[in-house]
Parts: structure tokens; sequence; C-alpha cells
């Protein structure tokens, strides 16, 4: 199985110099991926506001960055820009990693970021659908025409074109979304709450997926601060058997979403797993 981390996101306010020291750190300690979550603004949850840097921009910053890890979107909302910027940044960013870059796609969910940026938030599926059949298409080297309820494309062609045939994952659950993708993607993540963070919740959500299979696992280390509350923490010293649960139970990839996440954390994972 591998293992990857989550970036900070949405826990607290953390700077570049930190992420690129958390980043560096992933890489020299053995982890084979980072991710970074694709969020701007969280509000309403008896919290101070908060968001993350913009994950394209940053992920580009990690790709120049970096020489081994994969890297990726835990995942990219379709809506928050037009299909065809969406495809030419992935391509930029593998072209930047040396092909190391996994374009993780979803129709997002946080309401609060949509109304407060402007981007419409009915139909999210029916619109994901039609960025995504465009996103692929072209990441696929096609000269794509496309018109649809939301999105129009005439004879669009990413040039330069990608180096290399780009993997495609998706986070998510809904049929339809899945009916959409599973045919087209290399991989399906979950996030940790829709599984519980068990193995065998992960086992039952995952039943019948045919692609590779990824799992979010939210880990406490040393007591953690809270950052991401949840009801079923996997604690440290028990993280090496539920990995092993969870690759019995069919799962390729946990990316490790730490309690907290800082440099410290992922070197205390880091000497217990590798």
């Amino acid at each position: 199985m591998e293992i990857g981390i989550q970036l900070p996101e949405v826990e607290r306010e953390v700077r570049w110099p930190e992420l690129l020291e958390i980043a560096r750190l992933v890489e020299a300690r053995g982890f084979d991926s980072l991710w970074l979550g694709d969020h701007m603004l969280y509000r309403g949850d008896g919290r101070p506001e908060r968001g993350p840097w913009d994950a394209w921009t940053t992920l580009a910053a990690l790709a120049a960055a970096t020489e081994r890890v994969t890297l990726g979107p835990l995942v990219a909302a379709t809506a928050f820009h037009e299909p065809g910027l969406t495809a030419r940044m992935a391509a930029a960013i593998d072209e930047i990693s040396g092909g190391r870059f996994v374009l993780g796609l979803g129709t997002g969910w946080n309401e609060t970021e949509f109304e407060a940026f402007g981007i419409p938030f009915d139909r999210k599926v029916s619109r994901f659908e039609e960025a995504f059949e465009i996103i692929r298409r072209l990441l696929a080297g096609e000269r794509v025409t496309f018109e649809g309820a939301f999105y129009t494309v005439r004879d669009a062609v990413l040039l330069p074109p990608p180096a290399r045939r780009l993997p495609l994952m998706v986070g998510g659950h809904g049929p339809r979304l899945l009916a959409a993708t599973l045919p087209h993607v290399d991989a399906w993540n979950t996030w940790y709450s829709p599984y519980g963070n068990t193995v065998e919740g992960f086992a039952e959500l995952s039943a019948g997926i045919g692609v590779r299979k990824s799992a979010c696992v939210l880990v406490v280390v040393d007591g953690g601060r809270g950052e991401r509350p949840a009801d079923s923490p996997v604690e440290l010293d028990a993280l090496r058997e539920h990995l092993d649960g969870l690759a019995a139970a069919g799962a390729d990839e946990a990316i490790l979403v730490l309690d907290p996440i800082d440099a410290g954390a992922v070197g205390r994972v880091a000497d217990v797993l590798l």
C-alpha cells in the first residue's frame, strides 16, 4: 500500500515556508505522495473564518520544489474554474513535476465558499458531468467541441500537448458521479468521514469500485490538538494495524490526515511506519 500525507488545509493559518518544510519532509522521509485540499473559505462552524492558499498555485510551486513524490489536489472542485482552464493547469503542473501529478476531481460541497465567490451551487452533479467530459477529453489529447447546458468549448486543444496521459482520480460517492467517472478514471478516493474512518466502513463503501482505491485516514498523533474533530480517529500506535486492515479490505493507497498537521507529526508517523 502507498502512503501519502495531506498538507494543512483549514486547521490553522499556515504560511508558505511551513508548507514547503512539511512537503520536503514528506519526500525526505519516504512517503509516496502529498495532497492539497481545494478550498477558499470556511465560516459559520463556530470557529474563526479561515481558508488555505490557492491549491493550483501552491501545487505548481510544490511541483518545482520536490523531486520524487506524487502530488495532486484532494480534490479539485470542477466548479471553481472553467473546464478548459482546469485541464491546462493540470497539464502545466504535470510538466513542471516531471510527470508526478494526479488530477483529483470532485463537485465541491462547501456552499459557503460558492456563495462568497459567486459560484453557482445548484445542479452540482450536472455541472460536474459536463466539466469532467471536457477535462478528460482535452487531457487525452482530443480536439474538443462540446456544447452543454453549462459549458461550451469549440475546437479546444491543449498546447503545448501534455507529455503523457495524466492519471485521473475522482473523489465522491453518489451513483451519478461514479457512473460518469469510473469508466474513465484511474483511481477513486474517499474522505475519512463517509466511511467512519474504520476498516469495516471502508470495505462496505468501496464494494464494487473497480479502479484503484484511495482512502483518507484521520490520525491523531501524540494526543492531537483537536484540529480535525471526529468520532473515530486512529491513534498513532494503532496506525500500522489499521493500514494493514485497509489493505486487506482492498485499499491501494492511504492518505493520512494528521492531527496536528505539522512537521513534527509527519516525522513521528514516519518513525512508526517507514
